[in-house]
Parts: structure tokens; C-alpha cells; sequence
């Protein structure tokens, strides 16, 4: 007979959620999707527990952001970013050691750690990445700064309303219950899948980033957009789907992460500050690759894009080498 979770510590139950936290972040099997639905639903205080962890490791991600003041260099475990199955080995590690408990009772009390727009050097401005919200079903929801949202969760929908801002929604698969975003008299359907919604002045826009969704108005009949699509829906008109690249969606979407501020400073120097936090290292193969001056905002964990960015539009020639570092250098000196 299973202990009544009323008779359970706090704890026991932090350690739990923590490894559905853990294996969600790796990516659910669908078995393992339905006995994390059964544990999430079948007492209150799992799913209280899931979201205060789900907000401290938000909060412990956000130390990519966190330098100390006394030491020349970053501790690069604190650094390095968040990967899938990254808190998976944490928690495995951890509980086999034994020390579990004392993880999940440090983890509960971190979520009032928010180490935001931390300079990190003169010319670098570090913005912490934006509120990630675990809902009651277990999906997640990252609002963007400034963004307010909703919640009405009922026994045949799950409704979330969107009043001002943007967010990204990733859904967990319910097919008995669809997830509706709600925002400027626009509805976007889920069952599930991933998905962001801006609302604008004169409109609201959607792109979806796994799956597929149906996006219902006033002014025209539904509309499918699958992965890779964006609609746009002005006011009173029809929604507008188009086919957007990848490159164009990692773009805006940057302020899903931690994200780096440049202002004009030299390519040596912003090459420093990537690898502070990436395993991809970035190396400067000539001076006057090094001297070029990079202006703009950037994800933190994202190297690939920022060295693609280079290549389309800097004049940056890169040699991707097998092993060890990408070498940048000009493409002018590599003629």
C-alpha cells in the first residue's frame, strides 16, 4: 500500500519532482509522459512542488550570468549553459551520492536568486534570461520582459490568456484537454507541441516551433501553421502565413536564454566572453579579424548562430575543424 502523500516530507517529494524535471529536460517517453501526468495529477502538492523547482532551476541557469567579484576568472561549472539531459546528470549524480535531499532543499530555497543585467567587463552587459513558468499540467510557459499572462485551466481545456507582452509556450500532449492561447481576440489551438505568440499594436503574431497549431479570428475561417511557419493577424484582417528560416527564428526568440549585450567592442574580446560559457570554443586567427567591432545582442548559449551571423554579413571566414576550436579570420586576409 503506498504512503499518503499528506504523511510525506516536503523533501521526499522535491526529489521527485526534481527527477521528472530532470527527464522532462532529457525529453519524455510516451510511458513516461503518462506516469508524469498520474504523478503530477494525483496530489496537489506535486504539482506546487514541480513548479517551485521548475522556478529554481530557471533561477540556477540564470548564474551564466554571475561572476565573482575576487576572481580573475568565472567558475566555468556555474557558467556553462543548460543542455538537454545537463540536469538529468545532475540529479543522477547527485542522488547516487546520496546528497539528494540536500540539493532539493538548496534548489527550493534558490528561487529568489535573479541576478539580472550583471556587467560582467567594460563594453558587456549580461541579461538574465526571462521568467519560465511550469503550469499545472506540466507544460512551460517562458514569458518574455514586460509580458503578463493568465491561466484558466478547466476539466475539458486548458485556456491560457496573453494581456500584454510575448511568451513561448511548450505544451505536453493532452489530447482530451487542447491548450488555447488567448491574445488580442486571437485564439491559437495546441494539443501538443511549441509555440510563441507576441502580441503588437496592430496585430498579434505566432511562430511555431514544433508541431503544428490551428490559429482561429475574427475576420477568417481557422488556419493551420506548422514548424517553421509564422502567422500574422492584423487587426480585422486575415491571418498571413509565411514560411520563416531557422537562422530568422533563433533571432527572435533570443530572449529565451541568457543573452549578451556588445557595444562596439573588438571581435577578441566577445570571443572571450563565448567561451566563457560554451563548450564550441571560438578562436581569432588574425589581428584584423580580432580588431573588427561588434555591436548587438546575443544568446549566450548559441555560438553556431553568432558565427553564422559573422559569416553572412561581417566578412568572416570560418575553418570548422573537426576537432578543437572554430578559427575566425578575415576574409579579406584569407584571399
Amino acid at each position: 500500500m503506498s504512503i499518503p502523500d499528506n504523511s510525506r516530507s516536503d523533501e521526499a517529494i522535491a526529489i521527485e519532482a526534481g527527477d521528472w524535471i530532470a527527464r522532462r529536460d532529457r525529453g519524455l517517453t510516451a510511458t513516461e509522459q503518462d506516469a508524469f501526468l498520474h504523478w503530477l495529477h494525483s496530489h496537489p502538492r506535486h504539482r506546487e512542488a514541480l513548479a517551485r523547482l521548475d522556478r529554481a532551476w530557471s533561477a540556477l541557469d540564470s548564474l551564466a550570468a554571475w561572476q565573482p567579484a575576487d576572481g580573475a576568472q568565472p567558475n566555468p561549472d556555474l557558467l556553462a549553459p543548460p543542455r538537454p539531459g545537463r540536469r538529468l546528470a545532475w540529479w543522477t549524480s547527485l542522488a547516487g551520492a546520496g546528497v539528494a535531499a540536500a540539493i532539493a532543499l538548496f534548489v527550493w530555497r534558490a528561487t529568489s536568486f535573479e541576478p539580472e543585467g550583471v556587467s560582467v567587463a567594460p563594453g558587456v552587459r549580461v541579461i538574465a534570461r526571462p521568467e519560465r513558468q511550469a503550469l499545472a499540467d506540466g507544460s512551460v510557459a517562458e514569458l518574455n520582459h514586460g509580458g503578463r499572462f493568465e491561466v484558466a485551466f478547466g476539466a475539458t481545456e486548458r485556456r491560457v490568456r496573453l494581456r500584454e507582452g510575448e511568451m513561448h509556450v511548450t505544451v505536453v500532449k493532452d489530447e482530451s484537454r487542447p491548450f488555447l492561447v488567448e491574445a488580442g481576440g486571437v485564439t491559437v489551438r495546441a494539443v501538443g507541441t511549441a509555440f510563441n505568440v507576441r502580441r503588437e499594436r496592430d496585430g498579434v503574431e505566432v511562430i511555431v516551433t514544433e508541431g503544428r497549431v490551428q490559429v482561429d479570428s475574427p475576420a477568417a475561417a481557422p488556419v493551420a501553421v506548422a514548424k517553421g511557419e509564422r502567422a500574422r493577424i492584423g487587426m480585422g484582417a486575415r491571418p498571413m502565413v509565411t514560411p520563416t528560416d531557422a537562422e530568422a527564428i533563433e533571432r527572435e526568440l533570443a530572449w529565451r536564454g541568457v543573452r549578451l549585450e556588445f557595444e562596439a567592442l573588438p571581435l577578441e574580446a566577445v570571443v572571450i566572453e563565448f567561451n566563457l560559457r560554451n563548450v564550441r570554443q571560438l578562436a581569432i586567427g588574425d589581428a584584423a579579424a580580432g580588431r573588427m567591432k561588434v555591436a548587438g545582442t546575443f544568446r549566450a548559449d548559441e555560438p553556431e548562430a553568432f558565427v553564422r551571423l559573422l559569416e553572412a554579413s561581417f566578412g568572416i571566414a570560418v575553418e570548422r575543424r573537426s576537432e578543437g576550436a572554430w578559427v575566425l579570420r578575415s576574409a579579406a586576409e584569407t584571399k
